[in-house]
């Protein structure tokens, strides 16, 4: 039986993920934000499904979880890093306090519940951290700059962590999915509070696309969800999974841009190392 610990389990994907757990016999322990979101959760599986209201930028207040938790289980056996939101607008439109609200969120939320269940994992020697990022944290997308480099700085951290634990057993792995049938559009995505006219072209039309495709996204989180339990069963998961037509499409892209450019310009690249004289 595997314990895990669940950012983020009222609804969406987090939901999906701890339900899938817990149908399989699994323990998981899930935050969530108010009381009535945690009834509805322990009522899932009393006795193993484990609730914490908390905030994740509460540091303290992770930890604290994670203690709980470590203390009534056999030790926690699976991190999954799955709250998060989005937030639409030109980056010269987002103010810096929404920024910074962003990336405590969706990065130093993931990074503080990573160092809260690493010590135990480096005294067992195992473990997974599963991170769910997206799409984004690989292309970019007009007007959420924000989210995408919350994203990417999630990247950058997570997957230099796991060069860092893997000698010690522990596998750190980052799931990108593409758009999915959640209320991501919904209550999890923020629009700017700053709204510019010159920017209603390129930089309006991930809004526009995300209002208008909300409940018909291509992705599945049920389907997502037995991908996040197989990666953290699987003896030797890769380190960076994109999930979904549409996330394929556009890392594609991104990387075929990068190559292109690389190309074209490999003589400039090349030409800064020193010469003799």
């Amino acid at each position: 039986m595997t314990t895990w610990f669940i950012t983020g389990v009222s609804g969406g994907l987090g939901k999906a993920i701890a339900t899938a757990a817990l149908a399989r016999g699994d323990t998981v322990a899930g935050t969530v934000r108010g009381a009535a979101q945690l009834d509805a959760f322990e009522t899932i599986a009393p006795g193993r499904a484990l609730g914490f209201v908390l905030d994740v930028r509460d540091e303290a207040a992770l930890h604290a979880a994670v203690a709980s938790v470590e203390a009534q289980t056999a030790g926690i056996d699976v991190l999954v890093n799955n709250a998060g939101y989005g937030i639409c607008g030109a980056v010269e439109e987002t103010s810096l306090a929404e920024a910074r609200a962003q990336f405590d969120v969706n990065v130093f939320g993931p990074l503080a519940a990573a160092q809260a269940v690493l010590p135990a994992m480096r005294r067992r020697q195992a473990g997974r951290i599963i991170n769910i990022s997206s799409v984004s944290g690989v292309a970019t997308w007009a007007g959420t700059g924000i989210y995408c480099g919350s994203k990417h700085a999630l990247e950058g951290i997570m997957q230099t962590m796991a060069d860092e634990v893997a000698e010690l057993g522990i596998k750190v792995i980052s799931i990108q999915p593409g758009g999915m049938r959640t209320d991501y559009a919904g209550r999890s995505l923020l629009k700017t509070q700053r709204r510019i006219g010159d920017y209603e072209g390129a930089a309006r039309d991930a809004e526009r696309v995300m209002n208008g495709h909300a409940g018909h996204e291509p992705g599945d989180p049920d389907q997502v969800a037995r991908v996040v339990l197989e990666m953290a069963d699987h003896e030797e998961p890769p380190r960076q999974l994109l999930l979904g037509a549409d996330a394929l499409f556009y890392a594609t892209q991104k990387q075929s841009q990068v190559q292109a450019s690389m190309g074209q310009w490999l003589a400039t690249s090349m030409s800064t190392a020193f010469r003799a004289p």
